[in-house]
């Protein structure tokens, strides 16, 4: 039995030696009396001291510390033995070959059976390396904790395993609720490019610079479109002698407005550009139907895919087709052969909504800004309508376009009226198909300017 048990301690100490001798960190322990139980491959390696050099000796002084440092190395040893908890320290040692370096010790008191202080434990490294190490670990809770900039940290599947405060609150979702699940399903849209990002990264490290993502992501407020400014950076751990990817820590921050706005400043600079051009071109017509026509040209230009020019007849009760862009193919407004068809509009349709109204209507079907006041128009006129739609985004219903008299695939309409010397002229319509985005309130604006022009060559036109 007893050579049962010898045997058993002799396994459990080669056990705790390869342990203690496999760690990254210099280890040392000392008895209750001050002598030297344990000290591992590391120490050796930082100090020069083997094990076998080290062991039993009582104390550091005279070999490990210089004597004038021993005493006071020793007394805050013997306080962390009898002391709770780690305590931190920092001081000098000798290495063998009498070089000194500084090191930053962590110490803890070993409690025997019956609870008295049977020795310490004292880990240590050089101070520089703890101090990067700490400044690391510091750095990351940081990031975690209250920092301005969103953190999320992915695992090699591509699913978060750390997420910040801002993060979350980006992604529409608590810091749980994301923890282990598909990217996709907190990005509704944008999530392909966000994982392709994330794969480059993992296979070939981060851009050398930020890049810039669109992503659309459910919120309170609905989904909302977003663009991030990302940087990535892979992880790799340090313990691998061919460094393994751990995941990736992508860094971003919101930039919407800032883009948005200068979408905004573009498109108004685009647009101010076409008026203009369109009337220097429009002064050359001798027709004023002929320049009606130019008008609406030069207003389809990345705002619309088609355009209707209805005018108003029998005391404007009913509108007649005047202008259309080509039914069977994409092409310029054309003026419709002799004096134009009544168009067969039903009750409540845009065009005679916006002709009773004397103000800007929108249609679509799928919802786009929330009701309100248009650009020159009373309250409600130039919210959506969208009644009877059964399309879906991205997919309109042909029965909405067909009902409405407007080209197959139509899913988006905006009606501006046209006024000229306190008489109103007519509608004209702009549509969009089911690939590009509603019309929006500065689209109002713009097809509004539009409208003006149109309706002064109408006006000379017919001048009665």
């Amino acid at each position: 039995m007893s050579a049962s048990r010898s045997g058993t301690a002799r396994a459990d100490g080669d056990l705790l030696s390869a342990l203690l001798d496999g760690m990254d960190t210099a280890l040392c322990a000392f008895d209750a009396d001050g002598v030297v139980t344990h000290w591992n491959r590391e120490a050796e390696r930082l100090l020069g001291w083997p094990a076998e050099e080290a062991v039993g000796r009582r104390g550091l002084g005279g070999w490990a510390a210089r004597p004038a440092d021993a005493a006071g190395i020793e007394a805050r040893l013997a306080g962390a033995m009898a002391g709770p908890g780690r305590r931190l320290h920092e001081f000098p040692l000798l290495r063998k070959d009498g070089g000194r370096v500084l090191v930053r010790t962590q110490a803890a008191g070993v409690r025997g059976a019956d609870g008295s202080p049977a020795g310490v434990y004292c880990a240590f490294g050089e101070v520089h390396a703890q101090l990067d190490f700490e400044r690391s670990v510091a750095l990351s809770d940081a990031l975690f904790g209250d920092a301005p900039c969103a953190v999320v940290v992915v695992d090699a599947d591509l699913r978060p395993a750390v997420v910040n405060g801002p993060a979350a609150h980006a992604l529409g979702a608590s810091r749980t609720a994301l923890l282990g699940r598909p990217l996709g399903d907190a990005v509704l849209q944008g999530a392909d490019q966000l994982e392709a990002a994330l794969e480059h990264v993992l296979a070939q490290g981060g851009p050398e610079a930020p890049t810039e993502l669109w992503a659309t992501v459910r919120t309170p407020d609905g989904e909302r479109r977003r663009c991030w400014r990302s940087a990535f950076l892979r992880l790799a751990s340090p313990l691998a002698r061919d460094p393994a990817p751990l995941g990736v820590a992508w860094l971003f921050e919101d930039v919407t407005e800032a883009r948005q706005a200068e979408q905004d400043a573009d498109r108004m600079r685009f647009r101010a550009s076409q008026l203009h051009r369109a009337g220097a071109a429009a002064a050359e017509c001798e027709d004023p139907m002929e320049a009606a026509t130019v008008y609406l040209d030069f207003a389809l230009a990345g705002f619309a895919d088609d355009a209707l020019l209805d005018v108003a007849r029998d005391d404007g009760t009913r509108l007649v087709r005047t202008a259309a862009t080509p039914a069977e193919a994409p092409g310029p407004v054309a003026r419709v052969p002799g004096a134009g068809l009544p168009v067969p509009y039903a009750a409540g349709h845009p065009a005679l909504r916006a002709l009773d109204r004397a103000a800007t209507v929108r249609a679509s079907t799928w919802p786009a800004a929330p009701p309100g006041p248009g650009p020159g128009g009373p309250p409600g006129a130039a919210g959506p309508t969208g009644q009877g739609a059964t399309g879906r985004r991205g997919g309109p219903s042909r029965s909405w376009a067909a009902e409405r008299h407007w080209p197959p695939g139509t899913a988006h309409a905006l009606c501006a009226v046209l006024r000229s010397r306190g008489r109103t002229l007519g509608v004209v319509t702009f549509l969009r198909s089911g690939s590009r985005p509603p019309f929006e309130r500065p689209d109002v604006s713009y097809a509004e300017s539009v409208a003006v022009r149109v309706a002064a060559s109408l006006d000379l036109a017919h001048p009665d």
